[in-house]
């Protein structure tokens, strides 16, 4: 019987919270009972972006997208929509749907109107544990192409020309390194994938393998025979169990299809990949860090030069790419670099894909162009602030990242432009602050997080970042003294310039970055003891004002009997015992107690 709808629901790890799972058993027994199972069938895709609407269920033919569905929606769609051919409105997103060749632009849904994806190009579209769907989508087409026309050094003049660089941070150019390494004379060459994702917030990597495995893996393949390299490691944090699932089944289907292995496709190359597992050391996103880690060492950096791309892993030349940079490879090859280059701006090329977190209506996946605005991805794609809130600032590049005010809003994404603003495109974290945020509050987390994660191998870091913690706690309790922002300066300038690695040396950003752009708050926090933001509980008080109708509420929830009153009388808190926990204020539906 010719098969009338194709149903495609994402499977990835937001979504499968949301109980993905439970609705594809939903969708097969409400199928079954009116009598559909041969007729509709039911295939899984990685995410496809947009967290927030998930779990997401895409019908075809007509492209009707539903967002946030419950078991209970089932009965209703497969009666509605796939019985009597009128789709479910309340649940429908938007219905079109525009093809390009190499990637996809969804028409004019607002989430990717400014979209471009070429990294994500298949994810949300196909079942990314079936290798045929891949297949169908010109996947290994590229790899079939430079085993078939290009001698290596074609491919790396190509990847060379199509101007792409390094999707981890720092923006290094890709060809550039496959040169390099390709130039070295050694009995043997490695090719290392960096999954090791360490960014509070950022899961650009895990999902582009949980939706599209096959294309970081074809990209790795395509490296090795452009720097005459015969293994392949993907280094992935253990973190990510369906990421890890979803590449050993890949790479068992890829070997089993004949695109790794001995002799792939007939010709003399021969390639295979594993998998390393990472501990979740946050240093181990760094090349050195996790070669050392790899080898069994203690995931540590070591100075540079020699480059990984002269003396790498075992001391072989070591090609070391980033998840995202892999994924593009398979695109230039097809595509070519000259079309490649055309996208982004001069010194930028291509889209970059980013986490947009934080308080934005559209969090989730977003991959743009090079040269997007922030106010773009903040305000088109993102949907604006929540609440009728006005945007205070924006982090990118993770807690290594810096805080851009909303003068900073028009600023290009590009290494150079987001660098002269005074932050970084790091691995593409982006989290949106809103009015309500505390600036000194947001450095000290960030440092906190940097402080915790360092490695300790140099002392700049390890000492630096601790005794920058302390000073920003010290202001966030209401100690802080003159002279400390001044001395916070003096500590991120010294740890920027003599910290060993990468990560040392943007560590003290979005302490230095804050204080650039928001210094009346530190001012604020340390000679008025205030914090107008209301988040730093140390210098809160809270007092009942005349709203009061002596419910008792607040006192009932107190954990130290701090507030008192008889009933419907007005309460009182007393400030001796008051902890500043905040619960009396988030139990009050008054609004009869203020923040001091």
């Amino acid at each position: 019987m010719k098969e009338k709808f194709k149903l495609t629901l994402c499977d990835g790890p937001s979504c499968i919270h949301n109980q993905s799972k439970e609705i594809r058993a939903a969708l097969e027994a409400e199928l079954s009972q009116h009598g559909l199972a041969d007729q509709v069938s039911i295939h899984l895709s990685g995410c496809l972006g947009m967290c927030k609407q998930g779990p997401i269920l895409i019908v075809n033919p007509g492209f009707t997208m539903y967002g946030k569905v419950e078991v209970a929606d089932i009965p209703n769609i497969v009666k509605s929509h796939l019985v009597e051919g009128s789709p479910v409105a309340e649940k429908v997103i938007r219905e079109d749907h525009l093809y390009n060749r190499f990637f996809r632009i969804f028409g004019d849904v607002d989430f990717f109107g400014k979209q471009m994806r070429i990294t994500l190009r298949n994810c949300g579209i196909i079942d990314p544990e079936n290798i045929d769907d891949y297949l169908s989508v010109r996947g290994y087409e590229a790899l079939a192409k430079v085993l078939t026309d290009m001698k290596p050094e074609d491919v790396v003049a190509e990847v060379k020309k199509a101007g792409l660089r390094g999707r981890g941070g720092a923006g290094f150019p890709t060809g550039l390194k496959w040169e390099f390494t390709a130039n070295q004379e050694s009995d043997e060459k490695y090719v290392i994938c960096n999954a090791d994702e360490g960014d509070p917030g950022a899961f650009m990597d895990r999902s582009a393998i949980e939706g599209d495995p096959h294309t970081v893996l074809e990209g790795i393949i395509i490296g090795g025979y452009a720097i005459g390299a015969s293994k392949g490691i993907v280094y992935i944090r253990a973190e990510y169990p369906l990421a890890i699932e979803r590449l050993e089944k890949a790479i068992a289907a890829a070997k089993e299809h004949g695109f790794l292995g001995d002799n792939i496709l007939g010709s003399d190359f021969s390639f295979d990949i594993e998998i390393r597992l990472g501990a979740g050391a946050f240093v181990c996103g760094e090349e050195t860090a996790l070669i050392h880690s790899i080898e069994g060492s203690r995931g540590m950096p070591r100075p540079r030069p020699p480059y990984p791309s002269v003396s790498g892993l075992f001391g072989k030349p070591t090609l070391i790419n980033n998840v995202e940079s892999w994924a593009n490879i398979p695109v230039i090859v097809l595509d070519g670099g000259d079309w490649f280059s055309t996208i982004g701006t001069e010194t930028s090329k291509g889209t970059k894909v980013f986490a947009l977190a934080g308080m934005v209506h559209n969090t989730g996946l977003v991959e743009v162009p090079m040269g997007t605005t922030l106010r773009e991805i903040v305000y088109d794609i993102g949907g604006g602030i929540p609440n009728d809130k006005a945007f205070k600032a924006i982090q990118t590049g993770g807690p290594s990242g810096g805080c851009l005010p909303a003068e900073y809003l028009d600023t290009e994404i590009d290494y150079e432009s987001l660098a002269k603003a005074g932050s970084i495109m790091g691995s593409g974290g982006m989290i949106v602050i809103d009015e309500d945020a505390c600036m000194v509050g947001l450095a000290k987390f960030f440092i906190e997080f940097t402080q915790d994660e360092s490695c300790g191998k140099c002392t700049p870091c390890r000492e630096g970042t601790k005794r920058m913690l302390e000073i920003l706690t010290r202001i966030t309790e209401g100690k802080g003294k003159e002279g400390d922002i001044e001395k916070l300066e003096r500590l991120g300038h010294m740890i920027k310039n003599a910290s060993l690695c990468g990560l040392g040396q943007s560590a003290p950003n979005p302490v230095l970055s804050t204080i650039k752009n928001f210094r009346e708050e530190y001012e604020e926090h340390i000679r008025d003891k205030k914090c107008s933001a209301g988040q730093c509980s140390a210098l809160l008080s809270y007092v009942v004002n005349d709203n009061c109708v002596g419910c008792g509420a607040c006192k009932r929830i107190c954990p130290v009997n701090a507030v008192e009153g008889t009933r419907k009388e007005k309460h009182v808190i007393d400030q001796d015992k008051c902890i500043r926990c905040g619960q009396c204020y988030d139990v009050c539906k008054f609004d009869a107690i203020t923040k001091a």
